[in-house]
């Protein structure tokens, strides 16, 4: 048997929010504001997502659940399909995220699901460019990742649908 360490990669963690540029610190500061807009009367797990374009429009977004939770629709994919809809051909530059349980603290970056990394791949394929993943924790730490694929390391892509 052999052992093989597979796309590794890299991220930056920041102290605080001053640590960041400005765009950035803007990016969250939407991202947070969106907690209030998230409907999560289930799980009680609120999160908000803005995404920065090309264009320099920042599209918002947050997590709306339903009783039948495969109903539910992500923070992330809320503000990425806002973006299609509203600015179809503007480029993705940046997503920031943030999330809170009202019921504990989370000490440490909550990521996108599997299904918002899928779809954070798939919006970097299609415009052929990386997508930057900015994360916060509840202790105050911020978190930047360069790309889904940083996230979801064995992708599947449309290169598997081509004959």
């Amino acid at each position: 048997m052999m052992l093989q360490l597979v796309n590794l990669f890299e991220y930056e963690s920041y102290a605080s929010i001053q640590e960041l540029s400005e765009e950035e610190q803007s990016l969250f500061e939407l991202a947070e504001a969106q907690l209030e807009k998230a409907y999560a009367p289930y799980s009680n797990f609120y999160v908000g997502a803005a995404v920065l374009l090309n264009n320099e429009v920042v599209v918002p977004g947050s997590n709306q659940e339903n009783a039948s939770y495969p109903l539910c629709m992500c923070a992330e994919r809320v503000a990425l399909y806002s973006c299609s809809a509203l600015y179809p051909e503007a480029i993705p530059l940046k997503i920031a995220v943030v999330a809170t349980n009202r019921q504990s603290k989370i000490s440490k970056p909550i990521p996108p699901c599997g299904a918002c990394r899928q779809v954070i791949l798939e919006y970097e394929q299609r415009f052929n460019s990386p997508i930057e993943i900015l994360l916060k924790d509840d202790t105050g730490k911020y978190y930047k990742f360069s790309s889904a694929r940083d996230l979801l390391p064995l992708a599947f892509d449309g290169s598997f649908l081509i004959k």
